[in-house]
């Protein structure tokens, strides 16, 4: 499949009921010093705008079913949910904005964000920084790691350590935010 494809489509899935974030698709093609780092992360922030409208639009017409799907995604539970939907209701769309950092998904605002007053147009709008940012950090910060701090490493060592580091993330993703 196309990079720019896979990008975009891993967008759109990760904002809706994938489970693992475009970050990782992204740091893999920091590997490779000729990818266009910033016309892939765009084009996985398209797709995950357009997901992100979809999951707004379900929980605004059917709330309850859109919340309960969400809440079935690996690694998101009630708690989290009820997190997310207090941090909206405390910081409004600064929640959305810093809800990346503190490791809450994006479908988690998403589907919450009409129930607390949030329109879809600026919704979509502070996701616009919230996404695209953490995306060109997270492939840059590899890109960087690769030419500089493991320039010297064969192809394969490069992938085994990308392989590795995301294994340990998720591996303490999900201990830290069991279903």
């Amino acid at each position: 499949m196309n990079r720019s494809i896979l990008a975009g489509v891993w967008g759109f899935a990760e904002a809706t009921l994938f489970f693992i974030l475009p970050d990782v698709l992204l740091s893999y093609y920091a590997l490779d010093k000729k990818n266009q780092l910033i016309r892939l992360c765009s084009i996985t922030l398209i797709g995950a705008l357009l997901g992100g409208t979809l999951m707004y639009c379900w929980g605004q017409y059917h709330y309850a079913a859109a919340y309960e799907w969400v809440e079935s995604v690996p690694a998101i539970n009630v708690e989290l949910m009820a997190t997310v939907k207090d941090n909206m209701q405390q910081t409004g769309l600064l929640a959305i904005f810093l809800g990346p950092l503190q490791g809450l998904p994006y479908k988690t605002f998403a589907v919450q964000a009409y129930g607390a007053g949030i329109s879809l147009e600026t919704f979509l709008l502070i996701s616009v920084p919230a996404r695209l940012l953490r995306f060109l950090a997270i492939a840059y910060i590899a890109r960087w790691i690769v030419t500089g701090l493991l320039k010297n490493l064969p192809r394969k060592q490069l992938i085994a350590v990308w392989g590795g580091v995301w294994i340990l993330v998720y591996g303490l993703y999900f201990y830290l935010f069991p279903s």
